[in-house]
């Protein structure tokens, strides 16, 4: 922990790469772990890949609907240790941006200004008729699909699915970021899930850390790693509560 702390000390324009495991802290699941999504059973007609997949949103509108608001909407969380203590890096100005492979919003709520969504957010909505925008309360009020206020088109959230690629400028912006950072601080992934993993691969800088539970292929590559939970080593190191 003190070499963690030491890195953000000396860390000008810093990024923070993460994935599910930033936000199972605040009880929401992450997808293949031990307890995870895909690892749990269900009562599902199909398997949750397919649940979360652009064919299912398209060939069972209503059904997917009810999925994502069952397994992948938590508006009741709250930020936890991590959230708040890389928030308080952004406001030091030692971390430049957040990458983030998770949906939820909770780096926004803690603070963190500059967020980089590579999947999309919950809390982002619109209609594919008009294209007119709403927020999670759309999702939230309603049964089966969501319909447009102004047109009664289908509201569909702004995530991406299965069989969907990702952005181009959030990829671009999220690679610049990268490619731009003297210190890379990846947290709570497994690195298996591409492309967003492969995004590693930009970074220029001087100084990668891994902080993840478990090993992950990155590892060999780390200047330091740290397998403790999230919360407990950021927090530590960065002297939030």
């Amino acid at each position: 922990m003190d070499d963690l702390a030491q890195v953000f000390r000396e860390a000008e324009r810093a990024v923070f790469f993460g994935g599910a495991g930033v936000s199972t802290e605040s009880g929401i699941p992450d997808f293949r772990s031990a307890g995870g999504l895909y690892t749990t059973s269900h009562d599902l007609p199909f398997p949750p890949e397919y649940m979360l997949s652009h064919d299912c949103f398209v060939e069972h509108p209503a059904m997917f609907m009810d999925f994502y608001r069952t397994y992948l909407v938590h508006p009741t969380v709250r930020p936890n240790r991590a959230h708040r203590a890389l928030a308080e890096l952004e406001r030091r100005g030692s971390l430049a941006a957040v990458v983030t492979q998770n949906i939820d919003g909770l780096h926004q709520a803690a603070g963190s200004e500059r967020v980089i969504e590579l999947h999309g957010s919950v809390h982002r909505n619109h209609c594919l008729e008009c294209g007119r925008h709403y927020g999670l309360d759309a999702i939230l009020g309603s049964a089966g699909v969501p319909r447009c206020q102004a047109c009664g088109g289908m509201i569909r959230p702004d995530v991406v699915l299965y069989g969907e690629t990702l952005d181009e400028t959030v990829i671009h912006d999220a690679l610049r970021a990268v490619s731009e950072a003297d210190v890379l601080v990846v947290g709570g992934t497994s690195l298996n899930v591409y492309p967003a993993a492969g995004m590693l691969q930009y970074f220029l800088g001087r100084e990668m850390v891994l902080i993840n539970l478990e090993a992950t292929p990155y590892d060999d590559q780390a200047d330091l790693v740290i397998h403790r939970r999230l919360g407990e080593a950021l927090g530590e190191a960065v002297g939030v509560e």
